[in-house]
């Protein structure tokens, strides 16, 4: 099972992802993975990654992973659930600290979700959708841009569930069956 939660900066989409992630790993068994793409670049960035460790129970493993994703997933197992947050930061630092190409960035994401089904592990993908903003005046952040939303169709389209999370209310998109809302409360 592959879900996509999306939606704006605070919108409650990993709060969501994660009840999300503990009921698939409830259903089904298995180790509970936090797969992390974040990097302490500053302070700012240090306080939140402290913070989501504090709020996260000690269920959880952690695999800080901010380029190497098909790397960390490999310590996952057959029946696992495993939370990639977020695949926003993971594609900034493949362009722009020394992942690879676009087209190479978005091989791995389709080696990843092919991984997962062929191993039986529940994925569940957080990302931010950056798309609703106003358009950028700069060429490198188009590019950037680009390359998200390129992941995120992909994502959408190969995605047993895709939820957009607005105002802290998920807006179930391409539901999968397997949960419904009430096991995520």
């Amino acid at each position: 099972m592959i879900a996509f939660v999306s939606g704006g900066a605070r919108s409650g989409k990993s709060r969501h992802a994660e009840a999300l992630a503990c009921a698939l790993h409830a259903a089904r068994g298995g180790r509970r993975w936090y797969l992390a793409t974040a990097r302490a670049s500053d302070d700012e960035m240090a306080v939140r990654i402290a913070r989501h460790r504090r709020e996260r129970d000690d269920g959880w493993h952690t695999l800080e992973a901010p380029l190497a994703l098909a790397a960390a997933l490999a310590e996952a197992g057959e029946g696992d659930s495993v939370l990639l947050d977020c695949l926003t930061l993971w594609a900034s630092q493949w362009l722009y600290a020394g992942g690879g190409s676009e087209a190479e960035g978005e091989a791995l994401l389709a080696r990843l979700m092919e991984t997962a089904r062929g191993r039986d592990i529940a994925l569940v993908v957080v990302s931010n959708d950056l798309n609703e903003e106003l358009p950028p005046a700069d060429a490198e952040t188009w590019r950037y841009l680009a390359f998200l939303q390129r992941l995120h169709v992909r994502l959408a389209r190969e995605a047993d569930r895709v939820i957009e999370v607005v105002a802290g209310l998920p807006i179930d998109w391409k539901p999968a069956g397997e949960l419904d809302e009430e096991t995520l409360e």
